[in-house]
């Protein structure tokens, strides 16, 4: 077990098997050593994580939904790596869609569940730039979605 996923077992973390596509596109593209990971909805082992932020989710929810798409997106990572997670160099960019309703506005706290669970994880290699940005509606329902740029080696 490398160094990252010690990290995540000592949090509690056992990254699943990467997510399949929901639809016509491929979970991660790489160029060069850029990683681009396709966005990861929220979705646990109880399914569908459910809700629009500002009407039947709050804040503390959303972020754990968000936690969950970061899980998700480490899955790629590790798949595109050949199940070497130390190939990761750094994350580069996150980008968070948060269902919410128009006058909901702690998108940033929402997508700091994702954040924050890459720094812990990854320490300086998990500083990333970051967009968290509203949607009026995500695919199946979903809380949040998340995508990210990602370098390799």
């Amino acid at each position: 077990m490398g160094q990252f996923e010690s990290k995540l077992a000592e949090m509690g973390i056992t990254l699943p098997d990467a997510p399949a596509p929901a639809a016509n596109y491929v979970p991660y593209v790489q160029a060069g050593d850029m990683l681009y990971v396709s966005g990861q909805i929220a979705k646990d082992d109880n399914g569908l994580i459910i809700g629009t932020l500002g009407d039947d989710m709050d804040a503390a929810a959303g972020a754990a939904a968000a936690k969950v798409c970061a899980i998700a997106l480490l899955a790629q990572v590790k798949a595109a790596c050949g199940g070497d997670l130390d190939r990761l160099v750094r994350v580069v960019k996150l980008t968070g869609f948060v269902n919410s309703t128009a006058d909901f506005t702690d998108q940033p706290q929402v997508i700091n569940g994702a954040s924050d669970f890459i720094g812990e994880a990854l320490g300086d290699a998990g500083k990333h730039a970051r967009a968290a940005v509203s949607a009026p509606s995500l695919p199946f329902g979903v809380a949040v979605e998340i995508d990210g740029v990602f370098q390799i080696r």
